[in-house]
């Protein structure tokens, strides 16, 4: 029989009949996986995708939805790719999605260099010496805060990964854009879709989404900007279409 432990409790996937195993002591999935796991290209029928950062599995659950190739998920708390994995079981997932406990920095050795067709991964977004968003517990201080790992480990751990041609997508925030791109290419993955993230509309963007492929030529196709929430706090069109909410 199924249990969760006495903290622990069972959600939905947003637009998804899927269940996630969450805890308020440990880093929750929130709208931003949701999106990138939207937004990436996979592989629909065969291919090897690994997701970054993986947290409590939220993007391979999601990504489960998109394809039928093979998912791996690495994160470096245990506790939450403990949770990951009983979650893949609760959803029958086991033939599909494995999650690994370990370093982003160490990311080829673990899973190996060159055999993946897609990449995905949600960074931390602050750094480790922005004290205005530091949080009193250590599992979200380690998920939002480059503490483990650094914005230049992941984009360097997902063009290990990658093959040739492949493609890495991550979201983070507008003002590392500049960052990012700088980044991506350093270890090329050549930006190619783009697409920025809106609360309101009005409002300043809040997220980043950015795919790049390895080794591909210079062209970049910035994407319409997205829209979460009307003005009265419902789903605004492009999420109801999204994810049928």
């Amino acid at each position: 029989m199924f249990e969760l432990l006495p903290d622990e409790r069972l959600d939905y996937l947003l637009g998804q009949e899927g269940k996630i195993i969450q805890s308020p002591s440990v880093f929750s999935y929130s709208l931003d996986a949701a999106l990138l796991a939207r937004f990436a290209w996979v592989p629909i029928q065969q291919g090897r995708i690994a997701d970054l950062c993986s947290g409590n599995g939220a993007i391979p659950l999601f990504l489960s939805y998109r394809t039928k190739g093979q998912i791996t998920g690495l994160e470096i708390q245990p506790r939450l790719a403990e949770m990951a994995r009983r979650s893949v079981t609760l959803n029958e997932l086991n033939d599909r999605i494995e999650m690994i406990e370990g370093d982003v920095k160490e990311a080829g050795t673990r899973l190996g260099y060159g055999i993946y067709d897609a990449v995905t991964c949600n960074p931390p977004y602050f750094l480790a010496n922005e004290t205005s968003n530091q949080n009193q517990s250590e599992h979200y201080t380690i998920a939002r805060h480059e503490v483990l790992c650094t914005l230049e480990d992941c984009i360097r751990g997902a063009s290990d990964l990658l093959k040739q041609g492949g493609k890495a997508a991550f979201v983070h925030r507008p003002e590392r854009l500049l960052d990012i791109v700088t980044l991506m290419r350093t270890y090329r993955l050549e930006p190619k879709r783009m697409q920025l993230i809106y609360p309101k509309a009005g409002k300043e963007a809040n997220m980043l989404l950015i795919e790049g492929i390895k080794d591909a030529k210079p062209g970049l196709k910035v994407l319409p900007p997205f829209i979460v929430y009307e003005a009265d706090n419902s789903y605004a069109a492009q999420m109801k279409e999204l994810f049928d909410v």
